[in-house]
C-alpha cells in the first residue's frame, strides 16, 4: 500500500475575521463527503482571538470581545474545542482535514501525530521543543508543544464529524508580546487564571527564524510521512465558506 496523499493549501483569507475558520469548516465538510481530498492548510492569519464554547458561556464574554477589539483583534468562534487562543500575522494557522470512517476512535492518535510532527519540525530549527502542557499556560492542552518545558509555542484542538476529523491550531513564530497583551484582559474578563510568562514564540528561542522557515520545516516533516501535492482553494469551497462564515462570528 502506498503512502497517503495530502493536498497542501497555503492560502489564507484573513478578512472578514470569520472567513478562515469558515474555510476550514467547509473543507472539513467536503472531505467528509469525499468531495475533496485530505487537506492540510498552512497560512498566515489576521489578528483574531478565537473563543471556545466554554468562553461563550462566561458572564464576561462580551467584555472579552471588547478587550480584544480595543487591541486590534477580531473575535471568532473556534471550530474545535478549547479556550481563547490568539492568532496574528506572526503566527501560523494550521488546519488538517482527514477522512475517517470512525473518526472518534482516532482522536488521541491524531493529536499525538500532529504534536510529533511539530516537535520534529521545531527541533530542526534549533528549538528545544517538547510535547506537553506547561503549568499555567493559556488554552491548556496535553498535546501543546512547548520550548524547554517553559513556554507554549503551539496549541491544537480537534473536531470530529461523521466520516472526518479536523485537527487545527496555531504556532507562534514571533510576537509573543502581542499574545500576552491581548490575552491578559481577555482572560481577566473570562475569569481564567494563567501565567503570562508561559506565552512564548519560536523567535524567542531562535531570533533569526522567519515565518517562511517555520512553514517550510513543517511541510518537510509532513513530506517525510506523506505524499504532498500543492492545491488551491476551489470556488465551491469558498462559496460554502461564505455561507458558513456568519455562524463563526463572536457575540
Amino acid at each position: 500500500m502506498g503512502r497517503r496523499r495530502i493536498r497542501v493549501i497555503r492560502e489564507g483569507r484573513p478578512s472578514p475575521a470569520t472567513m478562515d475558520t469558515a474555510i476550514s469548516r467547509a473543507i472539513l465538510s467536503l472531505v467528509a463527503e469525499r468531495a475533496e481530498p485530505e487537506t492540510l492548510r498552512l497560512h498566515r492569519p489576521g489578528p483574531i482571538v478565537a473563543f471556545g464554547p466554554k468562553d461563550r458561556l462566561a458572564p464576561g464574554y462580551p467584555k472579552a470581545i471588547a478587550a480584544a477589539a480595543a487591541r486590534g483583534f477580531g473575535s471568532v468562534q473556534r471550530l474545535a474545542g478549547g479556550r481563547a487562543a490568539v492568532f496574528h500575522e506572526q503566527t501560523i494557522a494550521f488546519s488538517w482535514a482527514i477522512p475517517d470512517e470512525v473518526p472518534r476512535e482516532g482522536i488521541r492518535r491524531r493529536f499525538e501525530e500532529l504534536a510529533a510532527i511539530m516537535v520534529d519540525a521545531f527541533r530542526t530549527l534549533g528549538v528545544d521543543a517538547r510535547v506537553g502542557q506547561v503549568p499555567g499556560e493559556y488554552c491548556p492542552g496535553e498535546h501543546s508543544v512547548n520550548a524547554r518545558g517553559a513556554t507554549k509555542l503551539m496549541g491544537v484542538g480537534q473536531r470530529v464529524v461523521a466520516r472526518a476529523a479536523h485537527v487545527g491550531g496555531v504556532i507562534v513564530v514571533g510576537g509573543s508580546d502581542r499574545v500576552r497583551d491581548v490575552l491578559l484582559p481577555v482572560y481577566e474578563a473570562l475569569d481564567l487564571q494563567w501565567d503570562p510568562a508561559t506565552a512564548g514564540s519560536l523567535q524567542d528561542e531562535v531570533p533569526t527564524l522567519a515565518w517562511d522557515d517555520v512553514a517550510e520545516a513543517i511541510t518537510e516533516q509532513f513530506a517525510n510521512r506523506y505524499d504532498l501535492e500543492d492545491g488551491v482553494l476551489a470556488e465551491e469551497t469558498l462559496a460554502l465558506a461564505a455561507e458558513l462564515a456568519p455562524g463563526f462570528a463572536a457575540g
